[in-house]
């Protein structure tokens, strides 16, 4: 009788466990009853109560998607929340075809004023961009339309990992004043001719880390902004793209300097550009561009490999404007190897107003086979360190312009 109490007791026990786990209320299942959410069916409501009730939360808890394809017209998860929260993605959101249909401006998915949150899950985020793609001309226009597939804005102490951007119709995912995030294991997918969709962008944003990551897309596959601070890039393979990018310094009037950027370990394949700076001439403001290392990259096929740009001007009207005043120093491009598409497989033109200070080429190894010229370098206003270059790559233009009259 004890052996057949004992084992009564145990069953009982085991099945109260299973019933409980069924229960979790720590999980909160988009597809529940307390939800009604179904694949193929609009889940923004659903989905928007499930955040509500885990961000209430007392202690840490999880909103899950499960498989299946959702239609989602947007979804704001703002903070601050009681305790950490996983949003576990297994299925595919699909945003409208057209803006007009999303539920907030810019934004499909947007992460807002959240400490400790993990995106996780294999599920995808399909922006469905095609429509703003045709209608977009942003190689003269300032404005390019069109959502973030994903965006995270004051979002501290984060973790995005193992999930999809799919045909984002803007930026597929845009960083903004978040602290301690990483990227990693992300995939980010859309066609070459894809406008204005870059992969990952960074702003004013500090110690973000974009590892093992795959961004195939139109754009820039990482592009990062003012204000950024203590950035690592490791271990990513980008291609279609416009390469990874310092991106456009000195545009706008409430810029921030920018220091402590590392690339390293990473694989570019049939892209515009590969590693560059790039600012603006006329710069409203004196900021600065420091301590950024670019090393161990391969190349593949890539124009322009290695750029420093400070007269970047995409729109064809800065002929005689004053010179960048962002001053960029302490940079280096070290074990670079590859094909360059172009003849011209180094550029370091810096501002005539505030040259280049303590810039290092170490160990290029870069060929060109093609039938435009033959490999070579260019150097403006920078008297950089050179070692393991053939001459070819050793700034074989190199000139030095005197500063602007004032």
């Amino acid at each position: 009788m004890c052996v057949l109490g004992m084992f009564l007791l145990l069953l009982l026990t085991s099945t109260t466990k299973a019933h409980e786990s069924e229960h979790d209320s720590s999980v909160f299942d988009v597809t529940s009853a307390e939800y009604g959410a179904k694949p193929g069916s609009d889940i923004t409501f659903a989905l928007a109560k499930a955040w509500n009730d885990s961000c209430a939360s007392p202690s840490a808890s999880k909103v899950v998607v499960p498989s299946g394809t959702y239609k989602l017209r947007g979804a704001s998860f703002r903070g601050p929340c009681k305790a950490p929260i996983e949003l576990q993605v297994h299925g595919t959101l699909q945003a409208p075809e057209k803006d007009s249909e999303l539920t907030t401006n810019e934004t499909w998915v947007g992460f807002e004023h959240v400490d400790m949150i993990t995106v996780s899950g294999s599920g995808t985020f399909d922006g469905q961009g095609a429509l703003p793609w045709s209608r977009n001309n942003c190689s003269k226009s300032k404005n390019c339309a069109g959502s973030v597939n994903l965006r995270f804005s004051f979002v501290t102490n984060s973790t995005i990992q193992d999930v999809s951007s799919l045909n984002s119709k803007n930026f597929h995912i845009h960083v903004f004043r978040c602290i301690n995030v990483t990227f990693q294991h992300v995939h980010i997918t859309a066609p070459g001719d894809s406008k204005n969709t870059n992969g990952i962008h960074i702003g004013k944003s500090t110690g973000i880390n974009i590892t093992h990551t795959n961004i195939g897309t139109g754009d820039d596959c990482v592009s990062i902004g003012d204000g950024s601070n203590q950035i690592t890039v490791t271990n990513v393979t980008c291609g279609p793209g416009h390469g990874i990018s310092i991106e456009s310094l000195g545009r706008y009037n409430n810029e921030e300097s920018l220091a402590g950027i590392r690339v390293k370990n990473c694989t570019l394949t049939n892209t515009q550009n590969g590693v560059r700076i790039k600012t603006w001439p006329n710069s409203p403001l004196a900021t600065t561009a420091s301590d950024i290392h670019f090393e161990d990259i391969i190349m593949v096929n890539v124009g322009n490999p290695i750029v420093i740009d400070q007269l970047y001007c995409p729109y064809k009207k800065c002929d005689n404007l004053p010179p960048s005043k962002v001053k960029i120093s302490n940079v280096s491009f070290k074990n670079i190897k590859g094909s360059s598409a172009t003849a011209l497989a180094l550029k370091i033109v810096c501002s005539s107003g505030s040259r280049c200070e303590n810039v290092e080429l170490t160990d290029i190894d870069l060929t060109y086979n093609g039938a435009k010229g033959t490999l070579t370098s260019q150097c403006l206003n920078v008297k950089p360190t050179i070692s393991g270059l053939i001459s070819a790559l050793a700034c074989a233009t190199s000139i030095v312009m005197p500063p602007p009259l004032i």
